[in-house]
C-alpha cells in the first residue's frame, strides 16, 4: 500500500506514461521547466524515472523578461536545481515586451510562440523525440470551462491532449491527470524548490479569472466541479478520437486532392451523418490551410448548406484565412485563393505548327495534317477534323471574350459561348480560361469537348484534312 503523496504522484505518472505510451526506452525528453511547482515536480519525477526507462532528460527554461527580479531568481533556481540533479539545463533570456511592441501580438500568444520555438530548437539540438509539459488536472478543468463559456464542440471539450505531434516531435503531458494540491505536496515532501509566479494572481487574463473567480463560484453548487470537467475531457477525448478516425477514412474515400485544394462530391457529402459532414469539411479545411484552424462553426455550416440538393448549383464564398469554397454543379471545392497573373491569352497557329501548350491551363492542342485519302473520325468531342483548304490561317487559340458566339453544327443560327458553357455544366472557375479555336476571319471553329462549328466541314471534295485534338 502506498502511504505518501510523492509515491502516488511518481507511481501515477509512470502508470499513465505506460498506458498512453508517452515515451519509449532510450528516449531523449526535453522537460519545459518554468520554475513553478508543476514543472519542478515534472522534472524531478522524470529524472527519477530515467534510469529504469533509459531516458535522457534535458531541462529547458525560458526567461521571458517580464518580471526582471523574479525572472532572474527563477532562472538561477532552475539552473542550480538541475546542477544538483545532474541534468543538462538549456536557458534563454527573451525581451518579450519589446517583441510584443514590435509585432502587436497578444502577450500570451507571443510568449507561447517564442517559448515553443525555443523548446523545439532545444529538441533539435539534442535529437529529442519528445517535449514534456507540466499541465495538470486543474489546467484541464480551467481549459474545458473556458471553452464551454466561449462556445465549443466535441474537440474543444476534449481539452488539452495528453500527447500531440507538433513538427517533428511529440508534446507529452505526464501530469495531466494530477491535481495541483498533490503536485505541491509532492514538492514539499521531496524538498523540491519552486517559485510562485506573481502574475498568476492578476485578474487580467481570462484563465486567471476562470481559476480565481469562476471556478470557485460555480464550485459552491458542485464541489466536485473540477473533477467533473476533467471527466468530461476524458470522455470527449475518446469519442473525439473515434470521430477523427471515421473522418479520416471518409477523407481518403471522398476527397480528391490537387495542388492547393480539395474537392468532394456534394451527393457523397450529404449522404453522411451531419456530424461526419462537419468533421470532413473541417478536415478538408485543415488540410488546405496546413493545419490552421481558422474557420468558425458558422462557416462550416455555410459550406455544408452549399452542398445540399436545394442549394444553388454554382456558388462561391471567400471563407477567410485566404481560402475560398466553390460549388460547381455536384463538386464542392475548397482551396487557397489564387489570383491569376493574366486574365486573357491568345496564341497564333500557322500551318507548320504541330502542337501548342496553352500556358494558363493544363491543356495541349495537337495539329496533324492527314495523308491524302485517309478518313478522319473523331474518337471523342476533344477531337475535330476540318477541311484545311477552307480554313483561313493563321488560326487563333484564345479564351472567351464577351459576346463570343458560335455557328453550331446542326442548329440554325448562332449561340453564345457562355450559354453553351452553362448547358454543358463547365465549372465557372474553368470558363474564363477555356481554350477556343478561331480562324483568321474571327470565326469560332471549335469549342473543344463541347461543339464544333459548321465551317470547314469535310466533304467528297476535301483533299486535305487537318486533325486537331485537345489533351490534358
Amino acid at each position: 500500500m502506498r502511504e505518501s503523496a510523492h509515491v502516488d504522484l511518481q507511481f501515477e505518472m509512470e502508470r499513465i506514461g505506460a498506458e498512453k505510451q508517452l515515451w519509449s526506452k532510450g528516449d531523449c525528453i526535453i522537460a519545459a521547466v518554468s520554475g513553478g511547482p508543476d514543472s519542478m515536480a515534472l522534472l524531478t519525477a522524470l529524472q527519477r524515472l530515467a534510469p529504469a526507462e533509459q531516458l535522457t532528460i534535458i531541462a529547458a527554461h525560458v526567461n521571458h523578461g517580464f518580471r526582471i527580479a523574479e525572472s532572474k531568481q527563477e532562472l538561477d533556481m532552475v539552473s542550480e536545481y538541475c546542477s544538483k540533479l545532474g541534468v543538462v539545463c538549456e536557458t534563454t533570456v527573451l525581451d518579450m515586451p519589446a517583441y510584443i511592441e514590435e509585432t502587436g501580438m497578444n502577450g500570451q500568444s507571443a510568449s507561447r510562440e517564442q517559448r515553443y520555438a525555443f523548446l523545439h530548437s532545444v529538441a533539435e539540438k539534442h535529437g529529442a523525440a519528445r517535449i514534456a509539459l507540466a499541465h495538470h488536472a486543474d489546467d484541464q478543468a480551467e481549459t474545458v470551462l473556458m471553452r464551454m463559456i466561449r462556445g465549443t464542440g466535441m474537440a474543444g471539450l476534449a481539452g488539452i491532449p495528453i500527447r500531440r505531434a507538433e513538427k517533428n516531435v511529440e508534446l507529452i503531458r505526464p501530469l495531466l491527470r494530477m491535481k495541483k494540491l498533490d503536485i505541491i505536496r509532492y514538492c514539499e515532501e521531496q524538498s523540491i524548490p519552486y517559485c510562485i509566479d506573481s502574475s498568476n494572481n492578476e485578474r487580467y487574463y481570462f484563465r486567471n479569472i476562470a481559476r480565481l473567480g469562476i471556478l470557485p463560484y460555480l464550485s459552491q453548487y458542485n464541489p466536485q466541479l473540477s473533477q467533473s470537467l476533467v471527466r468530461i475531457a476524458e470522455v470527449a477525448e475518446a469519442e473525439n478520437e473515434w470521430m477523427d478516425a471515421q473522418s479520416a477514412e471518409w477523407f481518403k474515400q471522398l476527397a480528391v486532392i490537387s495542388e492547393g485544394q480539395c474537392s468532394v462530391g456534394c451527393k457523397e457529402l450529404t449522404k453522411l451523418p451531419v456530424a461526419l459532414q462537419r468533421r470532413l469539411i473541417k478536415l478538408i479545411l485543415n488540410y488546405v490551410s496546413a493545419g490552421e484552424d481558422s474557420v468558425s462553426f458558422e462557416g462550416i455550416e455555410t459550406i455544408r448548406a452549399a452542398a445540399a440538393d436545394q442549394a444553388s448549383s454554382t456558388w462561391k464564398l471567400d471563407i477567410g484565412a485566404g481560402m475560398r469554397c466553390i460549388r460547381e454543379y455536384d463538386q464542392l471545392r475548397i482551396g487557397v485563393i489564387v489570383t491569376p497573373a493574366e486574365d486573357d491569352y491568345s496564341y497564333s497557329v500557322d500551318e507548320s505548327m504541330s502542337s501548342l501548350t496553352v500556358a494558363p491551363t493544363d491543356w495541349t492542342i495537337h495539329f496533324a495534317e492527314l495523308p491524302d485519302g485517309q478518313s478522319c473520325k473523331p474518337a471523342s468531342r476533344y477531337e475535330a477534323c476540318f477541311d484545311q483548304s477552307l480554313l483561313a490561317f493563321p488560326l487563333t487559340v484564345r479564351n472567351r471574350r464577351p459576346g463570343d458566339r458560335i455557328q453550331v453544327l446542326g442548329l440554325n443560327g448562332s449561340k453564345k459561348v457562355q450559354d453553351m458553357f452553362v448547358d454543358e455544366k463547365i465549372p465557372p472557375s474553368e470558363r474564363e480560361q477555356y481554350p477556343l479555336l478561331f480562324d483568321r476571319e474571327g470565326r469560332l471553329l471549335w469549342i473543344p469537348g463541347i461543339r464544333r462549328s459548321s465551317h470547314a466541314l469535310l466533304s467528297e471534295a476535301t483533299r486535305s484534312i487537318i486533325h486537331i485534338s485537345l489533351r490534358r
